[in-house]
């Protein structure tokens, strides 16, 4: 491995710079220079003089361009926990600089446009490199920089505060419109923290990673003292025993090994794994020794002080990733606590993760991000041009290990309309160029929308972005202990708060939109109301469809019934003393959505239907044939035509759930055990056959 020289800012170090840092040095009259940190052995050479600067420009404006394609290639997993060590051993070398910034190679250049930048901030160990498994995921979405505080460097807490802070507002200076992201592992979350609360002018997005600001309530404490009059010669032994306190070694093992593998496949990987991660443990000596302990010690004490006497003043969004079996820190009770005081605090909660969460299996740092909906570009989120496409990792994680069992149990068919009325089964007839606007029944609880992201990804590989209710996007309902759930699966494939204005951006850019006009009275119906339709009588998104020129794709879905039995709808519920007080508390504050519809069409109160699972059927979904608004103008002028459109389009969906309720009683392999003896038969991954359309 070749570490180069690493220099201290505000001199701007990048792999591939952007067209944006070229621009900036070239108005400052400066040359751009590079520091890279390599993994693997690869260095990237930096840009030395202003000559290449055009060349620089034409390449970024080229990839910019591009931008970022659905199922992407994120990178995510290609590093494992042993290129950690290697890079963290070269970079403990002492060299006898002071702290300073450095872009990770394996980063690149942002395939976004005015990507945010995001600034590590180090736990204990100070080098840097704690983010080392998502440098490649995230170096598509920002510009990363780590902080990399020498291993013999005696900076105290208010210096390191001052060096985050010059950096800070230097980017601010050159970039005032756009945020920054503050990561900080442990004590580098005390150090985001303090920060935050001396500049709360400053746009910051803070992502603390098990804060060491409970610092003083380590399970630890007792024996700190005991480091102090520990002879030099067994000082190699706390950091080994420290990393069996601070990590999961079996997670961190995990790391890289697929999940599609049997499991004596599986455990032999993990084996061999293993086998070479726990030699690498004892070389923590070697990064974090005695002296520097001792001091680092310390520095987390004054920082988790000087932290918590600020809080009060921190005005950032915060995101906090807490782990529930954190040996360090009592890191999920800390999350209860900073939940409660900071005042715009959310959590998500990794209940079965250590101490050193950013290097463990299964957690992709962008992946959290994008789920809590908290990535941007400028001052206020904008949910259409901020949004950045699940990844082929994303994908595979979601479909073929999360939902993998649920899909394989329902064996959904898809089918479409040809333009000729033909019905065909998968997704030709759906046009390949938006705007499309898909409309169609909302099943309970939205059950249908995993299937249907699957499918149009691997077959269209295209996102359909979901209008959904504003309250699926809100903060409001969270807790301290919050863990990834379905909202945040939602977000990721592309929902966004239904509005006349995000359905309007959706349009003007080509996108493929997705509307339940029946929101959430159908999504949440009560008993015997299945696939009944609760429109309202206004036609609200024909106008604007039509002056877009959008193809309409009425769609209609069936299975609901086949897999849920309601027991406990809204009705019975309003009945029960203690429900209907929790269903008028939720429903108090929440944004209202269809107020002056009358009648139950308006009735957009939420609840949680008590329901109980059947042996599963199938789910069935046919996309009708597409309407074109292209050219309909009378609609733009005339209500009646409007309606008329409106009621064509409606009915279409009606015909779709009545065909397919009566073509499934014709579908031979409808029951799970007739799926089951053919898949059996012709392997899981075989599509079995369905009804003649």
């Amino acid at each position: 491995m070749s570490i180069p020289a690493l220099r201290s800012f505000p001199t701007v170090y990048c792999v591939k710079p952007s067209a944006r840092l070229v621009r900036r040095h070239s108005r400052l009259g400066g040359g751009l220079r590079a520091s890279t940190v390599a993994v693997n052995g690869e260095v990237g050479l930096g840009i030395r003089s202003t000559e290449k600067k055009e060349d620089a420009v034409k390449e970024v404006a080229d990839e910019e361009d591009r931008g970022l394609e659905p199922l992407y290639d994120d990178g995510f997993g290609a590093v494992t926990v042993k290129d950690y060590f290697a890079a963290a051993k070269a970079l403990s070398k002492d060299d006898g600089g002071p702290p300073r910034w450095f872009c990770p190679v394996e980063s690149g250049q942002p395939a976004v446009e005015d990507a945010p930048l995001l600034l590590f901030l180090p736990g204990t160990d100070g080098v840097g490199m704690g983010l080392i498994l998502h440098h490649k995921s995230l170096g598509k979405a920002f510009e990363v920089r780590c902080l990399h505080i020498p291993v013999n460097d005696r900076t105290p807490f208010e210096g390191l505060l001052q060096i985050v802070e010059q950096s800070i507002q230097y980017e601010q200076d050159l970039s005032p419109n756009r945020p920054i992201y503050l990561v900080g592992d442990s004590f580098g979350g005390c150090l985001a923290l303090a920060v935050a609360a001396r500049n709360p002018q400053s746009d910051l997005v803070l992502l603390l990673v098990n804060p060491a600001t409970s610092f003083t309530k380590t399970p630890l404490q007792p024996i700190l003292p005991l480091l102090e009059a520990m002879p030099s010669d067994l000082h190699v032994t706390v950091p080994y025993l420290l990393s069996f306190v601070m990590a999961d070694p079996l997670k961190m093992a995990m790391v890289s090994i697929e999940n599609n593998l049997s499991p004596p496949e599986t455990l032999q990987k993990l084996a061999e794994s293993l086998t070479s991660l726990l030699p690498l443990l004892s070389e923590l000596a070697d990064i974090i020794p005695r002296d520097a302990l001792l001091w680092k010690l310390k520095l987390l004490k004054s920082g988790a002080a000087y932290a918590n006497s600020r809080l009060h003043a921190v005005q950032a969004e915060v995101l906090l990733l807490a782990s529930g079996k954190d040996n360090l820190l009592p890191s999920a009770e800390e999350a209860d606590r900073l939940f409660n005081t900071l005042k715009n605090c959310r959590v998500r909660y990794f209940k079965d993760n250590g101490h050193t969460l950013l290097l463990e299996d299964g957690i992709n740092l962008l992946s959290v991000i994008k789920g809590a909906n908290m990535y941007r570009r400028g001052r206020q989120q904008d949910f259409v041009t901020d949004y950045l496409p699940p990844t082929l990792n994303e994908f595979k994680k979601t479909f073929y290990e999360d939902n993998r069992l649920f899909h394989l149990a329902l064996s959904p068919v898809m089918m479409s309309t040809l333009t000729n009325g033909k019905i065909v089964r998968g997704l030709t007839g759906v046009p390949d160029q938006g705007p499309v606007l898909f409309v169609g029944y909302h099943a309970l609880m939205g059950i249908e929308l995993s299937p249907l992201y699957e499918e149009f990804l691997k077959e269209k590989n295209t996102v359909v972005r979901g209008l959904g209710h504003p309250v699926l996007f809100g903060v409001s309902t969270e807790t301290s202990r919050q863990e990834l759930s379905r909202f945040d699966t939602v977000s990721m494939y592309g929902g966004l708060p239904v509005t006349p204005i995000n359905m309007y951006r959706l349009f003007e850019r080509n996108q493929y939109v997705l509307l339940y006009p029946g929101g959430v009275r159908e999504a949440l119906h009560r008993k015997g109301e299945e696939y009944k339709l609760f429109w309202p009588d206004q036609p609200e998104f024909v106008r604007m469809a039509a002056r877009f020129g959008v193809t309409v794709v009425p769609f209609g879905f069936v299975g609901e019934d086949d897999v849920l039995e309601l027991v406990l709808d809204y009705n019975d519920q309003k009945n029960i003393p203690y429900l209907r007080e929790w269903i008028e508390s939720i429903n108090k504050d929440s944004q209202r959505v269809r107020d002056s519809v009358k009648g139950e069409e308006g009735n957009q109160d939420m609840y949680l239907p008590a329901i109980v699972p059947k042996v599963p059927g199938r789910f069935y979904y046919l996309f009708g044939k597409p309407i074109k608004m292209k050219g309909m103008d009378n609609v733009l002028r005339d209500r009646k035509s409007a309606n008329e459109v409106y009621l064509h389009i409606k009915s279409e969906v009606d015909n779709a759930l009545a065909y397919l309720k009566r073509k499934r009683e014709e579908d031979p392999y409808r029951s799970i055990s007739q799926r089951a003896v053919y898949q059996a038969t012709w392997g899981v991954s075989a599509q079995v056959p369905t009804f003649e359309p």
